[in-house]
């Protein structure tokens, strides 16, 4: 067993801690990074933003690129897991709040 597969193991719900962590990590780290890229566009996304919209950012991707994770097919899924569309919209509501123009 590899060490990625060793570590996808662990699970909530049937949704791997290690993606989670990765992405929001990932995400923390890069967010610096993406947010002097946006304030070059006239746009200023602080660090708490980018954490709120990765997961919303990361399920977008796998349906454009058509991959079929678990939380991607919860999503979807019109007959049920309101949950985690409820917390989807969270998450997208909290991510846009403190999004604003830059005057440049």
């Amino acid at each position: 067993m590899s060490t990625v597969a060793m570590l996808r193991q662990f699970r909530i719900g049937g949704f791997s801690v290690f993606d989670f962590a990765t992405t929001l990590l990932g995400t923390w780290l890069l967010s610096p990074l993406l947010s002097a890229g946006f304030r070059e566009l006239g746009i200023e996304i602080p660090r708490t933003n980018w954490l709120w919209l990765a997961i919303p950012i990361g399920e977008l991707v796998h349906l454009v690129l058509g991959l079929k994770t678990p939380l991607y097919q919860d999503v979807v899924d019109p007959s049920g897991h309101y949950l985690w569309k409820l917390a989807f919209i969270i998450m997208i509501v909290m991510g846009l709040r403190g999004i604003h123009l830059v005057r440049q």
